[in-house]
Formats: C-alpha cells, structure tokens, sequence
C-alpha cells in the first residue's frame, strides 16, 4: 500500500483560548486543531514583574518538584520555605504555592486553594497572581465561573502593561467569552501584548494577519510576527511558520527551513509539527525518506490525543514490518516522555 497524503494535511493555528502564563505552553488549538489531554485553558503567570510591588521579597525562591533540574534565574526552596514566605505576604511565593496546587505538582492539587493563594497576591496588586486569578474565574477552577470578576483582574493586570493580560484578553474577544466577538479589539490587545514581548500574544498577531481577521491580510506581517515568537521559543509561532514556508506562502518555499521549524516545535511536543514531520519524512521532504521516523511521529501525536494524522498513520502502519512498528511505537514513547519533562521543567521558572 502506498501512502495516500501527497499533500501536507493541515494548515495553520492560532492559540485560541485563554492560557495560563507558562514558559513551555501546552495551548488550545482552533479550526482542525486539537485541544491537548494536559491542556490548561489558560497560561499561569510566572514571569517576575519588575516594577515595585509591595512584599516583594529582595531573593526570590521558587519551587523545585517534578523534575530535578533546578532554575538558575531564582533560589531554589523546598515546598515547606516557600510556604512560610507565602504566609508572610511574599507574593512571588503565594503566585509559586497557586501554581503548585493548581497545576498538581505537588501532592496536594487544590483548585480552590490555588485560586485562595491567587487571591491573596492579586490584592497586592501582583500582575502575574491577577492574570492566574482571572483564569481560574474563567474556566470555573475553585471558583464559579465569573467573566466580569476575570475581565476586572485581567484590567488590574494590563493597567501595570503586563503583556500577559493583554494576551489573554485578546483570546476573549477573539472568542466572544464575557465579552462581544470582536476580532479588531482582539487585534489591538494582541498587538499591545506583543510589543510588551509576549511570545503567544506574538504568535495570534501573526495569525490575525495571516488569515485577514480583524485585518485585512498581510503576509509580510504575519511572517514577522511569527518569526518574532519563534524565535522566542514559542512552538505554535515555529509551527506556523513553518507551514507557511513548506507551502511558500509569504516566504520562499522552503522544505529544509519548513522542517527545521517543525522539528523545534515538535521537539516542545507540538502535535500538528509532529504530524507534519510525519508527512515530511513519509514524502522525503526536507529530510531523506523515512518511514519508520514518520510513522514514530505521528503515532507520538496520536497517543497525545491529537486524531489529525490517523490516515497517516494507517498507511505507515501498514508499510512497515512488525519489528519497525515495535520500535516507532517505542520511539513515540520516548518523544512524548520527553516533551512531558520539558513541560514540567519549565513550569515553575520565574
């Protein structure tokens, strides 16, 4: 049986729901986009922000668990030390002791206790705690589901410029959540947020301009903005980027660049750049043909959730032998381990 897919299966995504401030973010996809089983509807705040804020400790100290690299920009704490700076009012500590709890990296996962500890460094008037406080509002986590009591904090947050909340409050009115649809305003906040340096708020600029949302279509500006965010790190920003360099939309058409791009986002566990090296490896795109590469990435993918590349799948699964097939599925294994210790990693970096 040969392989039915001659072209690439999927075209671009932006990051469509609010996200908890993370550096490694697992996002909500939209369209044909798949929604992640460890999906967080929002990215938690962790980034320090750097104007004065009241019980702001001169050290900070952040929580290391899950994983056993330790974080260089911050002292590391066990859980019991940040604790008690967290009673004292640090809010840095009462941000990190919400994440711990909400996030279950510890072992006592508490949505209601993680909102409380939000709550406390919020009042503070700490950005980051006000932009995770208005994402447990938004998704109903510890608190009732409350879109006026999330817009007032995410408003407390941007009136700092903390890039975060504009982000997030871009993704309402680009979904209609508490607020009118209205992709022009999600535009604006969007733009607010990536010229403050968000890498998601980056990466959503770029896909506003790329599919005329809100704007009229500008290639030139989309590729700009997504190169900004890839360049940060930002997997969906590579992802899209290098769908529009495989396909020569706006760039040169390009296979080595296109899967240069997917590799680095699939290395952060992106699913769609996964699925698209499947296919790039399937077609000897960019990279010498190999099929039990492919069949290795795509079933990473599949085992993640993400049921956009089945048909791949199945036409891989049936060109390989059975000792092939043990070994991609044990690759895919080992991709989707690593992904998940990359995400944990990150999670608690100030």
């Amino acid at each position: 049986m040969t392989l039915h897919m001659t072209s690439c299966p999927m075209t671009r995504c932006p990051m469509t729901k609010n996200d908890l401030i993370q550096p490694v973010a697992v996002k909500i996809f939209r369209r044909i986009c798949f929604v992640y089983p460890l999906a967080l509807a929002f990215l938690f705040a962790i980034a320090v922000f750097s104007a004065p804020v009241s019980a702001q400790p001169t050290e900070q100290c952040s929580v290391a668990i899950v994983s056993n690299q330790h974080l260089d920009s911050a002292r590391v704490c066990d859980l019991e030390t940040v604790r008690n700076l967290a009673r004292q009012g640090h809010v840095y500590e009462q941000n990190q002791l919400g994440m711990v709890s909400m996030l279950a990296l510890g072992p006592d996962y508490n949505p209601a206790q993680a909102a409380q500890w939000f709550e406390r460094a919020a009042r503070k008037g700490y950005p980051a705690a006000q932009v995770n406080l208005a994402v447990m509002y938004i998704n109903a986590w510890g608190v009732p589901q409350n879109y006026g009591l999330a817009l007032h904090w995410l408003h407390q947050a941007a009136d700092h410029q903390y890039a975060r909340a504009y982000y997030n409050l871009g993704i309402l009115y680009l979904n209609g959540n508490g607020v009118p649809k209205d992709p022009s305003e999600a535009l604006r906040y969007f733009q607010k947020g990536a010229d403050g340096g968000d890498s998601s708020a980056q990466t959503n600029l770029g896909y506003l301009y790329d599919q005329a949302l809100g704007v009229k279509r500008d290639l030139p500006a989309a590729v700009r903005w997504y190169r900004k965010a890839a360049d940060a790190g930002n997997a969906r920003a590579q992802n899209n980027l290098a769908d529009l360099y495989l396909r020569g939309e706006g760039v040169p058409q390009d296979d080595n660049l296109a899967f240069q791009l997917f590799q680095k986002a699939a290395a952060q566990g992106e699913t769609g750049a996964r699925i698209k090296l499947a296919y790039m490896y399937s077609a000897g795109r960019g990279t010498p043909k190999d099929l039990p590469t492919a069949c290795a990435y795509v079933e990473a993918a599949t085992e993640a959730g993400d049921a956009r590349g089945r048909d791949l799948l199945k036409d891989l699964e049936h060109q390989l032998n059975p000792a092939q097939l043990s070994a991609a599925k044990e690759q895919a294994k080992k991709l989707n381990a690593e992904a998940r210790t990359q995400l944990s990693a990150g999670l608690l970096k100030p």
